[in-house]
């Protein structure tokens, strides 16, 4: 008589025609636990990357090394159908006497593999996390996904000293795409205007005039007024003009306080325009907007639809303009926002905890900003990992060319990267963490807490030189670039025996010295736009990005001028002045400010005149005037000043003013 086949899967159906309720309420259970279970996998692995681990290429530090199965035992599952099975778990019995035997129970060693296990035991599976027993967990045993079985083979060789030579590996022959430095026409003297154009051109500002009209007119019909691109000029110049004058709050620019009193922003903008452009100022078209929301919870929905058309034309524009030396970096950068989204991350160890997250590829010779893309959450597609794909994104050798030095933190670092880079003719050095797998961590012969200052330890595996260096802590890292050790010293002030502090020369890699030299190359961005940020506080996250974007064109826009500059021999502008005279000029092609001009100083009172207060108007209400003293609307006057004063219990501003005036 044929058997019937039981599914493998815990949330399938049992295959008998009557089960008891007991029996029921277990598969409900264990269906309720799939559910909720493949849920926590994906916050893990995005809890992970928040840490700042890449789920995808590190393993558990509390690892077993040594599991294995048993001689004589074969997983007859196929990928994707792995079963975890537990010591003491008992297989049901068959309900049927045509149902076949069980399969003998199998034994697995208690080595806690990395992976996610489809567990089918009734307790809590050796699980990574959240492993729950009925259903799929996340396990320490033979799951489905990497566990320590999946390393590669690594050899017994120990690690080396420096008394062991190593080779020099092959240095890259240096072949851009195109020739290193700015691709702008030589011979021609570039306004400050114009550079920062050649990033936010004209055609990328009529679009968001374009569509900040058209939110504007859909959102605020009866009060809202045109823009032209004349205004948005008028108001980048006051938000560069922000980032250098700082004032506690917005509209203290617009201030007649004596305390403030701001001659230029009245002179550019006036408040009130100033206000309705950053409530209204969109970079997308609002019909894009309302089509990408129905998408929502869908394929084709685009997290960055609101800042798309600015987004994708300054990354154009930043690798158009400028091409990198031979010495690049990758590396992280955080916009700082605390709006409500789910762009948003929370980065415990860095200086800006909350922000959007950016991968930037900068140049290591001056900070250049030559390509990034924004971190879009769990949602984003991911191959190898995210630090793997994160690079290869940003290093496009069809743009960028062969032979270059790429410069990584721990973060990014890992063999599989490395060797891969090298396939495509680019080198790379940087820090490497214990855990990131194919690192040789258990081969004997490396840094241990007694190892004096300077003590280097290494091995080679191909291309792939692994050092360890014992300076105030244990350093490693990985290159393709460097040997091992070489005839290199740094300087460090170590304690000798009678308490005294000396400073003394102590072996060092030479990959230590490039790396700490080249590594800063979006370090230096950072600091740069950190000088004069202009972004400010905003409930909408696409301005935020406005802000940052702004940023990125006026620092690219400096470094350009600065590079051209040094070609002339001429001595170029620091950065304040850049954007003094950039702010300067962006007034000059905007509209005219509909501000009141400032009040001229009060003409003194001709000799003999004699001070005296009167009403100029007997409504309370209608046909007040400002207080020249304290901005307050009132119906006195000096009758020989002509200007209007307060005179009440509260605030005596005649007398304090004429007071302050010596009159």
């Amino acid at each position: 008589m044929a058997t019937k086949k039981t599914s493998k899967k815990a949330s399938s159906l049992p295959s008998k025609s009557k089960f008891t309720a007991q029996e029921a309420a277990e598969w409900i259970l264990e269906s309720s636990d799939e559910e909720s279970d493949l849920e926590s996998f994906l916050s893990q692995d995005e809890e992970d990357f928040l840490e700042g681990v890449d789920p995808d290429l590190e393993i558990s530090p509390d690892a077993d090394p040594d599991w294995a199965p048993e001689e004589g035992t074969q997983a007859a599952f196929e990928e994707g159908e792995e079963e975890v099975l537990e010591e003491g778990e008992e297989e049901e019995q068959a309900s049927t006497a045509t149902q076949p035997p069980p399969k003998p129970k199998r034994k697995v060693n208690k080595g806690r593999g990395r992976g996610r296990g489809r567990g089918r035991g009734r307790g809590r599976g050796r699980g990574r996390g959240r492993g729950r027993g009925r259903g799929r967990g996340r396990g320490r045993g033979r799951g489905r996904g990497r566990n320590q079985s999946e390393e590669p083979e690594q050899s017994t060789e120990p690690w080396q000293g420096t008394d062991v030579e190593d080779i020099t590996p092959e240095q890259p022959v240096f072949k851009p795409a195109r020739v290193p430095g700015p691709q702008i026409l030589s011979g021609v003297q570039y306004s400050v205007l114009q550079l920062f154009l050649l990033f936010i051109s004209n055609a990328t500002l009529q679009t968001i005039v374009k569509n900040s009209n058209l939110y504007g007119e859909k959102n605020h019909p009866s009060t809202w007024q045109k823009i032209t691109l004349q205004d948005l000029y008028s108001y980048i110049a006051m938000v560069v003009y922000m980032g250098l004058v700082k004032a506690k709050q917005i509209r203290d620019y617009w201030s007649r306080s004596e305390l403030y009193s701001f001659s230029f922003p009245p002179s550019v903008i006036s408040g009130k325009k100033f206000t309705a452009i950053s409530c209204t100022l969109h970079l997308s078209s609002p019909d894009d907007d309302a089509a990408n929301e129905r998408k929502r919870g869908r394929s084709g929905y685009n997290r960055l639809c609101k800042i798309q058309p600015l987004y994708d034309a300054i990354r154009a524009a930043c690798k158009a303009n400028f091409h990198p030396r031979q010495n690049i970096a990758v590396d992280e950068r955080m916009v700082k926002s605390k709006a409500r989204i789910a762009l948003r991350q929370y980065m415990k160890d860095k200086p800006t905890k909350w922000g959007y997250k950016l991968f930037v590829l900068a140049d290591s010779s001056n900070g250049y900003t030559w390509d990034f893309f924004v971190y879009e959450g769990k949602g984003m597609s991911i191959s190898k990992g995210l630090s793997y794909d994160s690079v290869m994104q940003l290093v496009d050798t069809r743009v960028l060319g062969q032979g270059y030095k790429l410069f990584v933190d721990n973060f990014y670092t890992s063999p599989a990267l490395f060797k891969d880079l090298l396939a495509k003719k680019v080198w790379a050095c940087g820090t490497i963490r214990e855990q990131r797998l194919g690192y040789p961590s258990r081969r004997p012969g490396g840094l241990t807490n007694r190892s004096p200052r300077g003590t280097i330890c290494w091995i080679r595996e191909g291309p792939l030189v692994f050092v360890q260096w014992k300076d105030t802590r244990d350093v490693r890292f990985c290159s393709t670039i460097h040997p091992a050790h070489s005839n290199h010293f740094v300087q460090r002030k170590v304690k000798e025996a009678d308490g005294q502090w000396a400073e003394k020369s102590i072996p060092a890699p030479p990959g230590i010295s490039d790396y700490n030299k080249n590594m800063g190359g979006v370090d230096l961005s950072d600091a740069m736009i950190g000088y004069y940020n202009i972004l400010h506080k905003s409930r909408k996250w696409h301005r935020s990005f406005f802000y940052h974007f702004l940023d990125i064109a006026i620092v690219n826009a400096f470094i350009l001028h600065r590079e051209l500059a040094m070609e002339k021999e001429e001595t170029p502008l620091t950065q304040k002045e850049f954007r003094e005279a950039l702010v300067s000029e962006l007034k000059a092609a905007g509209s005219r400010s509909t501000a009141p001009p400032p009040s001229p100083p009060p003409s003194p009172a001709p000799p003999g005149a004699s001070h005296r207060l009167r009403h100029f108007t007997q409504d309370t209400t209608a046909g007040r005037r400002r207080c020249v003293h304290c901005s307050m609307k009132t119906t006195s006057e000096c009758s020989s000043c002509k200007v209007a004063l307060c005179c009440l219990v509260s605030r005596d501003c005649y007398n304090d003013w004429h007071t302050l005036n010596n009159l």
